[in-house]
């Protein structure tokens, strides 16, 4: 047999024979075969246009789509927006995005025109367009590039002295889990079998409009193991909506006809927000009576030890005027919003919370989950209704005035973060306006008072100006701001440390107190920037005293684990009927008010519809813009870091991240 040869037997000899293939004389009907193979080749080539003319015909429906629904959304927005909402801010960067486009428009006509700037001589500039070129790189690179380089280098210090902070916090959180400390309190501090030896505790629990967690929070601090006769619970309710009222107060009557010592209040004039519902409150004649308050937001669900774990650190302690337990999330894993939240919070209890109670004895009060002495808080002036965070004002007057805190990072009290971008936007610039405008009024009391040195600096240098201003000024200028403008303006480019090592590592510290957050550290890197011209903004307005500054806008909650509790503990009720025991809520009167509540509240639902946020918008534009530019340079890190950045700021614009609002 020829060596190049093959032979194909068929099994059946009566239809098929065998056919030997030669190949050297392999061209059998050759004109048939290659006629055949273009013919599957074309038929292949057509598939796959066709495919790829779907894909774009469906990309570019796509995209017309929504390019309409944002147009109507924007024409909706200024319909139902005051012209005052729209800000300098927003106005800057438009102007800024605008000059962005036009030297992007010049850049690529420069580019696509070879000009190579390194062999250009003045006699050969041909054309006005090429000469206005050059005119612009020597202005640019004489009086613009200086004064960009020196804020970028001023924000880079500031970027390194804020980072620097934040590493020593964390080599103080080390510490501590290194030699295990902690806050200790004396074996049975109080007689178990004698209850009149137990301090008079009164605990507070402020809300306004509540809806959705209410029954939750009332029927927790109801639950707190504490003696009845040593244990008076205050129900502060600001709600204007008469429903919510009369839910509330019905929830009060269950809980008293049990024996639980609970009241309910409501002001009829609404002043001060959360800080005048307190100092309301504290006016009562029967609040002399009571040594320690234990206060608890709406959302916030204490379990019953809690009393137990906290108050034993007072005693021997005269002068520990705060006991701060940290925040635990129900709904920490609901998207991608909570799960950014629950990082940043982490941080905050595990690390600064911690270490600056353990080694200074003096944080921020976070408004809840903590108890105070009564007596601390009337000498420090009681609550005021001067700032939107009457708990950091409570907290500092307290350090001025020789109160000590402590934090328990192990004792955990459950509650809910924000899920929609929308109600954390409103929270976070809450947070951030009014540290501002508590600096401009506690400046002169801090220098005056007779702490010493050492504390003056504390609070005026890192707990208001690193990382109360500071840290929201660099974060926007140097990212959202320089960075895209270095673009334009080579002669300023940030080194590739500052925008990738630097950011990167601080993320991975920022990370470490939640280990399981690990997948999310570049999203996070990306969400802090992005959340930086809110952070930003809102700092301005408390620093300059500005309308915005005052808002207050109660954070929306979505009650995830109230109405299913309700009708767990209904079941189990109903499952142990003859039993006397004391259960989170009475099943028939659980039942009674989920029905009524679903009765009295059958409003057609609003579809979900997603925001428009135009600094968002326009901010994701503009580096979008500067991607662009810096891919023409061929800069690898930058390109990169504009273009997610900016994509980052698109999600976030078109509210695309966490839950929609109604």
């Amino acid at each position: 047999m020829a060596p190049c040869s093959l032979v194909v037997t068929m099994e059946n000899p009566n239809s098929f024979s065998v056919m030997e293939i030669d190949g050297r004389s392999s061209s059998v009907f050759p004109e048939k075969a290659k006629a055949k193979n273009t013919k599957q080749f074309t038929w292949v080539l057509l598939l796959r246009a066709h495919r790829a003319a779907s894909r774009l015909c469906w990309l570019a429906t796509t995209f017309w789509i929504k390019l309409a629904t944002a147009n109507k959304r924007i024409v909706f927005l200024r319909r139902t927006e005051e012209p005052k909402n729209r800000g300098r801010l927003l106005r800057f960067i438009r102007a800024f995005l605008a000059v962005s486009v036009a030297a992007l428009l010049l850049e690529l006509f420069a580019y696509l025109n070879g000009w190579d700037l390194g062999l250009i001589q003045s006699l050969e500039v041909q054309g006005i367009v090429h000469w206005s070129y050059l005119a612009w790189l020597s202005f640019r690179a004489d009086y613009i590039a200086p004064l960009v380089m020196a804020l970028s280098k001023f924000c880079i210090l500031l970027f390194m002295v804020q980072s620097l902070d934040r590493l020593l916090l964390c080599i103080g959180c080390f510490w501590i889990k290194y030699n295990k400390l902690k806050p200790t309190v004396e074996v049975d501090a109080f007689g178990i079998e004698d209850p009149s030896g137990f301090p008079m505790v009164l605990v507070q629990i402020p809300m306004c409009n509540e809806r959705e967690v209410y029954a939750q929070s009332i029927s927790a601090a109801c639950q707190l193991d504490w003696p009845r006769d040593r244990l008076l619970i205050q129900v502060l309710d600001d709600s204007d909506e008469e429903s919510v009222q009369l839910l509330i107060k019905e929830e009060v009557n269950s809980w008293n006809q049990k024996g639980v010592k609970i009241v309910y209040r409501h002001r009829f004039i609404r002043t001060g927000y959360k800080a005048g519902n307190l100092k309301s409150a504290m006016a009562c004649d029967y609040i002399k009576n009571y040594e320690f308050v234990a206060i608890f937001d709406a959302d916030f669900q204490p379990n019953p030890d809690f009393l137990k774990q906290t108050i034993p650190h007072f005693k021997g302690n005269p002068e520990l005027g705060l006991v701060q337990a940290r925040w635990c999330f129900v709904n920490k894993d609901e998207n991608l919003l909570t799960r950014l939240q629950n990082i940043n919070l982490c941080f905050h209890f595990e690390v600064e919370q911690q270490v600056n109670g353990l080694f200074l004895n003096f944080f921020g009060f976070n408004g809840t989950a903590g108890v105070w002495r009564i007596k601390a808080l009337v000498d420090s002036g009681g609550w005021l209704e001067r700032t939107t965070v009457e708990d950091m004002d409570i907290a500092v007057r307290a350090h001025l005035n020789g109160w000590k805190f402590i934090f328990l990072n192990d004792v955990k009290v459950l509650c809910e973060l924000p899920e929609s971008y929308e109600a954390y936007k409103k929270q976070q610039h809450r947070w951030h306006s009014g540290p501002m405008q508590l600096f401009r009024l506690c400046l002169p009391s801090i220098i005056t008072s007779k702490i010493s040195i050492g504390k003056k600096a504390n609070l005026i240098f890192l707990f208001f100006l690193l990382r109360k201003l500071i840290l929201p000024f660099y974060s926007f200028t140097l990212f959202c701001i320089i960075l895209p403008l270095t673009m334009f303006i080579p002669e300023a480019e940030l080194p590739t440390w500052v925008i990738c090592y630097v950011p990167i590592f601080m993320s991975f510290l920022n990370i470490l107190p939640a280990p399981k957050s690990f997948p999310f550290i570049v999203p996070y890197l990306l969400f802090e920037n992005t959340m930086s011209v809110t952070k930003f903004s809102a700092m301005v307005s408390g620093l300059f005293q500005l309308g915005s500054a005052y808002e207050w806008v109660v954070t929306k909650k979505t009650g995830r684990s109230s109405e299913s509790d309700l009708l767990a503990v209904a079941e189990k009720e109903l499952q142990t009927l003859n039993q006397k025991h004391l259960q989170r809520r009475a099943s028939e009167s659980g039942l009674t008010l989920l029905n009524k509540l679903k009765e009295t509240n059958k409003v057609p639902l609003a579809s979900k519809r997603n925001k428009l946020y135009r600094k968002e918008l326009a901010l994701a534009f503009l580096l979008l813009t500067a991607s662009a530019r810096s891919l023409l340079s061929a800069h690898g890190v930058h390109f990169y870091f504009l273009l997610f950045q900016g994509l980052s700021f698109l999600v976030v614009g078109l509210d695309l991240i966490g839950e929609q609002v109604s």
